[in-house]
C-alpha cells in the first residue's frame, strides 16, 4: 500500500463512521489516549454486562485514520468479552480495514490503547468496588461466638473504659469512632490492639496522626473468625487476610461499635 494509499474499508468507515458518540451510567468505563505527535485524541466508552462489552462508543479529534480506526474497533469489540477484547491488536485493527498507509498505523495502534485503557479503568474500578462488598461483608457477618460472649467480654456499645482497666482489649474499626475509643483507651491499658481489614487506616488526618502517635497496636488485613472462652471472653482467632493465615490472639474484651460509619 502506498503512504497515502486508503483502502476501500477505511474510507467506508471515515465517511460512516459506526458508534459515534458517548456513554453515560455508573457502569460505563472510558479510555483516553492521546499521540503527541500527530496530535490525535481519542476517547472510547464501553458498558459491561456479565464480563461482556455490550455497547460501545467513541469520540476522536484527528483525521481520517484515527474516525477509521476507532470505528473499526468498536465493531471487533462489541460483543466480546473482556479478556477477548484485550486481545485485539493494532494490527487485527488495520487488517480488518485492509491495511492502513505506512505513515498511519499509528492510528491503529492509539484505538487499541484507547481500548485497552478503557478495559483497564473497568476491572480496576470492579476491583475497587469487590473489595468494598467484601469489607461491608465482614462488617456485617456475624462472628462465631460473638452473641454467646455477649456483655461477657464483647460489647456493642462504648462502655465505662475505666472498667477495662488493664486489660487486653481488642478494638475493631467501625469507622473514626471506634480510632476514637482505641485512642482513648490507651489511658486504661497499654494492651490495645485496633483490627481492621484494610491495608491502610480510612480516617483524617488529624485522626491518622493521633494514632499512630498513641500506643496502639494495629493489624492490617485482618478478620476475626472466632471468638473463645469458657465464661468470658479469653481468646480470638483471627484471619490474615494477606497471608491467609490463622492464629490465634490472647484478649480479655473485644469492642465491635454496630454504629456503622
Amino acid at each position: 500500500m502506498k503512504s497515502t494509499q486508503y483502502s476501500d474499508k477505511v474510507l467506508d468507515h471515515f465517511r460512516n463512521p459506526r458508534n459515534v458518540g458517548t456513554l453515560e451510567g455508573q457502569d460505563v468505563a472510558v479510555g483516553r489516549v492521546g499521540n503527541p505527535v500527530c496530535g490525535d485524541l481519542m476517547e472510547i466508552y464501553i458498558k459491561v454486562r456479565d464480563n461482556v462489552i455490550e455497547e460501545i462508543k467513541f469520540k476522536t479529534f484527528g483525521c481520517g485514520s484515527a474516525i477509521a480506526t476507532a470505528s473499526m474497533i468498536t465493531e471487533l469489540a462489541r460483543g466480546k468479552t473482556i479478556d477477548e477484547a484485550l486481545q485485539i491488536s493494532r494490527k487485527e485493527v488495520a487488517d480488518e480495514l485492509d491495511g492502513l498507509p505506512p505513515v498511519k498505523m499509528h492510528c491503529s495502534n492509539l484505538a487499541a490503547d484507547a481500548l485497552h485503557n478503557a478495559i483497564e479503568n473497568y476491572l480496576s474500578r470492579e476491583k475497587s468496588a469487590q473489595k468494598s462488598l467484601e469489607k461491608r461483608r465482614r462488617l456485617t457477618k456475624r462472628i462465631k461466638g460473638e452473641k454467646e460472649f455477649l456483655h461477657r467480654g464483647v460489647y456493642h456499645e462504648l462502655v465505662d473504659l475505666s472498667t477495662l482497666k488493664g486489660k487486653r482489649v481488642l478494638v475493631l474499626d467501625r469507622g473514626a469512632t471506634s480510632i476514637e475509643v482505641a485512642i482513648d483507651l490507651t489511658g486504661q491499658t497499654g494492651r490495645v490492639i485496633f483490627l481492621t481489614g484494610s491495608k491502610e487506616i480510612s480516617a483524617g488526618p488529624e485522626l491518622k496522626k493521633s494514632l499512630k502517635q498513641s500506643d496502639v497496636k494495629i493489624l492490617y488485613e485482618s478478620e476475626i473468625l472466632e471468638i473463645k472462652g469458657t465464661n468470658d471472653v479469653e481468646k480470638v482467632l483471627i484471619h490474615d487476610l494477606n497471608e491467609d493465615e490463622e492464629y490465634e490472639l490472647f484478649v480479655d474484651s473485644i469492642i465491635m461499635l454496630q454504629k456503622r460509619e
